[in-house]
């Protein structure tokens, strides 16, 4: 089991030679918008990275990386697998002067890995490449019946006291107000709805 996504470029720097990579994560420990971030797999991920010289400071990355990631169905919130198949494939260019790796769009549309340690810290690479390649939601089944809008309750596991008042698939006006006579009268966009200016 790999702790982190590491790819020990210092020979290839120095003599041109291939490099390679391959191991299982559990997870991926990432930075987003400059806080920490973590992507949470069902089962170890297999990850099998190749890396070939170009020429002067390019290579090129190529690989497969096969993760089930964990995310949450869009209506009941329960965890959902995800398997995924990605397959790797970018140009990279070592800058010595880079502090951390990043990505950025060379003249052919490509993308390029810009990085400055030889010992590449491939998380951030990753996990971006696995939220691409990821849904935007999911369900954890077709027939998903939600939550209820009032106390929560996972409708998948039967009704609840609410079910009759507050259905989960209507709504009854624009301001999105959920219907059934109770809720509807203790909100207070549905008395504003109604009020009239007194006639002169």
């Amino acid at each position: 089991m790999m702790d982190t996504p590491r790819l020990h470029l210092g020979s290839l720097l120095r003599t041109s030679s291939d490099a390679s990579a391959e191991g299982e994560l559990d997870h991926l420990d990432y930075e987003q918008g400059g806080r920490a971030q973590t992507l949470r797999f069902a089962r170890p991920a297999p990850l099998s990275v190749d890396v070939n010289p170009l020429g002067g400071a390019e290579m090129y990355l190529q690989g497969l990386f096969e993760p089930a990631l964990i995310m949450e169905c869009a209506r009941c919130l329960r965890d959902v697998e995800v398997p995924l198949e990605i397959k790797l494939g970018t140009l990279m260019r070592h800058d010595p002067s880079v502090e951390s790796p990043y990505l950025e769009e060379a003249e052919t549309g490509e993308e390029v890995l810009v990085f400055g340690d030889p010992d590449l810290n491939l998380s951030d690479y990753l996990a971006e490449t696995t939220l691409l390649a990821a849904p935007l939601s999911v369900l954890h089944a077709p027939d998903c019946k939600g939550l209820c809008q009032v106390c929560g309750h996972d409708l998948n596991e039967g009704p609840c006291e609410h079910g009759a008042q507050v259905p989960v698939e209507e709504i009854d006006d624009e301001l999105g107000v959920p219907e059934g006579t109770v809720h509807a009268k203790q909100t207070p966009f549905a008395a504003l709805r109604d009020f009239k200016l007194p006639e002169e």
